[in-house]
């Protein structure tokens, strides 16, 4: 059976998924709302990204949400957080990057991007969940070039008007097909898709 590529983002009203996590998770361009999520909790939401740790056997991330998870999650394999920290830390990263140099210190990383669509489909060869976690650069060329199978987006009651969005102005015309709908305690809702065939069509309504 093929493995997939499953993207897993928390987003905004508008579409914002930068630094959804802390203050200084991602400053660029001046970003000035970084930890927008903290203080929206959702039960709902806890749930379903342990659910999706159950199946998950790689990750594949860019380089900044590297760094992040590399100076994080190492230092979090006991606790609450302990069963994500064991977990990220024993399976193989994968880390989109054209820079041959790059230091990559955590346990099982891999670096990719020389050729991604080759990369993904050795990847697809060799696992069952791929997990893609923020790294909205990446998201950006998997979603361009329809290189993923499921794209998980918890959108949150919330408008910032700025930041890096999901879907940014310019971004590739294609199709989507709602897999499932699911609305959580706080007003979060999940909302699943996968890739749909064919060119985005247009018409006159009436």
């Amino acid at each position: 059976m093929t493995g997939r590529i499953i993207i897993d983002l928390f987003t905004t009203l508008d579409g914002v998924a930068q630094a959804p996590g802390g203050p200084e998770e991602d400053t660029s361009d001046g970003f000035p709302f970084g930890g927008w999520q903290a203080p929206l909790p959702s039960e709902a939401v806890g749930r379903s990204v342990e659910e999706g740790m159950q199946t998950l056997d790689a990750l594949l991330l860019g380089r900044r949400t590297y760094d992040i998870f590399a100076g994080y999650w190492p230092q979090h394999t006991t606790g609450e957080e302990g069963f994500i920290g064991q977990l990220f830390d024993r399976v193989p990263k994968y880390v989109a990057s054209r820079d041959a140099g790059i230091a990559l210190d955590w346990q099982g990383s891999t670096r990719v991007g020389d050729d991604l669509a080759a990369e993904i489909a050795r990847m697809r060869e060799r696992h069952q969940d791929v997990h893609v976690i923020g790294s909205v650069d990446l998201v950006q060329t998997l979603l361009a070039e329809q290189l993923f199978d499921e794209l998980r987006l918890w959108v949150y009651p919330i408008v910032l008007g700025r930041g890096k969005k999901v879907f940014p102005d310019g971004a590739a015309p294609h199709n989507l097909r709602l897999l499932s709908a699911q609305a959580g305690d706080g007003g979060a809702l999940l909302l699943r898709y996968a890739p749909a065939p064919g060119e985005v069509q247009t018409g006159t309504m009436g």
